[in-house]
């Protein structure tokens, strides 16, 4: 089974979409986890928008990309041009994409729509590559 990190500066938002798309497609196929750059909270607009398209992301936590060995993951997937901040041995996993992908912070809820919308797609094509 292929482990997979999303990554994003603080893991509020586009990461912790990522992970819930992730974990609700890829069950049984990949396993999933998330972090930031630092540490900081999951979005309630994040966990709202979410629960609209029947995702429930309300217990996951956000987390420090310090706290993972990247030799334990396949796929390390940067949602927010952050790949340029990464320490190396997270650059040379088997799999590493840079979606840069708008982050919703700030926004209207139609902002977090259209980013899960198109991390949603970025997460199936993803999970098709990788199984």
């Amino acid at each position: 089974m292929k482990k997979i990190m999303f990554v994003c500066k603080k893991n509020s938002r586009r990461s912790q979409m990522a992970e819930g798309f992730a974990n609700s497609l890829g069950k049984g196929k990949v396993e999933v986890h998330s972090s930031g750059l630092e540490g900081s909270h999951v979005d309630p607009i994040t966990v709202e928008v979410m629960s609209e398209v029947g995702i429930d992301i309300s217990n996951q936590t956000s987390k420090a990309l310090s706290d993972f060995n990247p030799a334990e993951f396949d796929a390390v997937i940067s949602l927010c041009g952050c790949g340029v901040n990464l320490p190396p041995d997270w650059l040379s996993r088997d799999v590493f994409e840079d979606w840069q992908l708008e982050d919703p912070e700030g926004g209207n809820i139609e902002t977090f729509r259209k980013v899960r919308d198109q991390v949603l797609e970025r997460v199936k094509g993803l999970i098709g590559q990788l199984s």
